[in-house]
């Protein structure tokens, strides 16, 4: 299944015995999981569960609304609720008779009362069905096309920002050795200035080195390039990666994070390297706002 973005929409119309037309609407946006939400007329409650259940077989994850409107063309399908109104005019008449009111109800007000007019589909719960079914499948399909259009675009986009953060992970792999050079310096001018001029060699090059494997960043560059390479794999696999993409991600800021933090406070060629990380942090997060999106 190709790589899908939750934004979509998708219409179609259709009629029901030659006098009932419809309109389906599917509109789906992104979420952590399948949201479904039903806009349906009030007489169709059989007909939403097996869209519920069809939604839930094609759609893995989004929030999804599904709007059904039907359209009379015409006030046929609209009964008078004979009980309700006819309850209303009694119990007005009987109060302006209690009160000696010369009044009469005025029907205009009556009929704006909600449930005073029942509004029917005029049409049985096997016609609504038997029209309505097989073009949710025609709806899901152009929802799924919209979808997976945007979807190839986020993936060229993220398969562009691995490149980017692979050369900028490359980068710090050349310019490690100048930590270790920097690191050294850094703690000979210290001893000096602690102890004097007479500093042991030996005893210098010892704490350099218990230093900078304390500091070294080879682990973080590591774990970096085997997201990168496991991102990228998903990617090629395609389907509902969406949440898998997204921890990976998080792994990745993670790593950029420790490596920031290890080199800090570094001079010379060693500021490239934070450049560099600074580099894939945004790299990272540009790819997390596309990841949000995909299915």
């Amino acid at each position: 299944m190709p790589l899908r973005s939750m934004t979509g929409f998708a219409q179609v119309k259709g009629q029901i015995n030659g006098k009932l037309n419809y309109t389906l609407s599917l509109k789906s946006v992104n979420h952590r999981f399948l949201d479904l939400h039903f806009r349906m007329p009030s007489e169709s409650d059989g007909l939403e569960m097996k869209l519920r259940r069809l939604l839930k077989e094609k759609v893995a994850r989004g929030h999804l609304e599904l709007i059904l409107s039907l359209d009379r063309g015409s006030s046929e399908g609209f009964t008078l609720n004979r009980e309700m109104v006819g309850g209303y005019i009694k119990a007005f008449r009987a109060g302006a008779a209690e009160f000696g009111l010369a009044a009469e109800p005025d029907l205009n007000v009556i009929l704006r009362m909600p449930g005073a007019m029942d509004a029917s589909t005029g049409a049985a719960e096997g016609e609504l069905e038997a029209a309505v079914l097989p073009q949710v499948e025609e709806a899901l399909a152009k929802l799924n096309h919209m979808r997976e259009e945007e979807g190839r675009g986020i993936e060229r986009e993220l398969r562009e920002r691995m490149q980017h953060i692979q050369k900028a992970s490359s980068g710090v792999e050349r310019h490690r050795s100048a930590i270790l050079q920097n690191y050294v310096e850094k703690l000979r001018a210290r001893m000096q200035e602690l102890i004097g001029a007479q500093v042991d060699p030996e005893r210098l090059l010892q704490e350099a080195a218990l230093l900078v494997d304390r500091s070294d960043i080879q682990e973080e560059l590591v774990r970096l390039q085997t997201h990168i390479q496991h991102f990228i794999g998903l990617l090629d696999e395609k389907g509902e990666i969406g949440k898998k993409l997204d921890f990976l991600l998080q792994e990745m800021n993670r790593e950029a994070n420790t490596l920031l933090s290890k080199t800090s406070g570094l001079a010379g060629d060693a500021l490239k390297i934070t450049e560099m990380g600074l580099i894939m942090k945004s790299e990272i997060e540009k790819s997390r706002e596309q990841v949000q999106n995909v299915e």
